[in-house]
């Protein structure tokens, strides 16, 4: 018992942290919890730990939320954004496809290959603001790239602010746009796992519960911090970290 609180406290450091900085969460969750055997790996608790970061980034955007008046279409432009992952999303995870996504060689390729196209997108000098630019044709279009956060490795942080770099918005509003959409993203992650964890037993929804209190912390931190370094520096040092990562996953593949 004591090591799967053990094994639920490094998830939960795992997931607050690379959930909102372009690196994929679920990929380190998988590769952690494959390697050290750890037998509440799953799908349900990746949702657990997801709800932790859903409950951090409402309490850090509080403000921004309730005073929606500033942006009365923001609400409208979330809900289109996220409708794409919505619908790819529900027909991968009812048909079973989700699981044979799930595995290290994949994260390995599109950490590599996604990485290289972060470095692409954030070399240029872009100024487009949130409050001037983002509309339903722009939010449409980082919403494609969002489904491609299914794929583990990708990262949903990672590819949405790579989308928008691309569509020229700057580096900070860019990362704002990534954290807005995940928050409709979070939820229905949250939702489709809820049913399935409240048919487990008490010790798994205990670590569930004990997993989003720390997700919560641990995001919380990661969402403040990485807000204040992207306004000063780019995001090359997660690009050197996902190819380093990758070749790694490489080593152990193909060796």
């Amino acid at each position: 018992m004591f090591f799967e609180y053990f094994y639920t406290l490094i998830l939960a450091l795992i997931q607050g942290i690379t959930e909102f900085i372009p690196v994929s969460s679920s990929s380190h969750l998988i590769i952690f919890s494959k390697e050290l055997n750890f037998s509440y790996e799953s799908l349900e608790l990746d949702v657990g730990l997801h709800l932790g970061s859903l409950i951090a980034i409402l309490l850090y955007f509080r403000k921004d939320l309730i005073e929606i008046k500033k942006n009365k279409n923001l609400p409208s432009l979330l809900f289109f954004g996220s409708l794409p992952l919505f619908i790819v999303g529900f027909s991968i995870y009812y048909t079973g496809l989700i699981n044979y996504l799930r595995n290290i060689e994949i994260i390995a390729w599109s950490t590599l290959s996604f990485g290289i196209l972060l470095y692409i997108a954030d070399k240029s000098t872009m100024n487009k603001k949130i409050e001037n630019n983002l509309n339903f044709k722009n939010i449409f279009w980082i919403g494609i790239f969002q489904c491609l956060a299914l794929i583990p490795g990708v990262s949903r942080s990672g590819i949405t602010i790579t989308s928008a770099r691309l569509i020229k918005f700057n580096r900070l509003d860019a990362s704002k746009i990534s954290f807005y959409l995940s928050i409709p993203a979070l939820l229905g992650a949250s939702i489709l796992g809820l049913k399935e964890m409240v048919n487990k037993d008490l010790d798994f929804n205990l670590i569930i519960f004990i997993s989003s209190i720390l997700s919560f912390i641990f995001s919380y931190l990661t969402i403040k911090y990485f807000l204040i370094y992207v306004q000063k520096y780019s995001l090359n040092i997660f690009v050197y970290y996902r190819i380093f990562l990758a070749l790694v996953l490489f080593v152990i593949i193909y060796s």
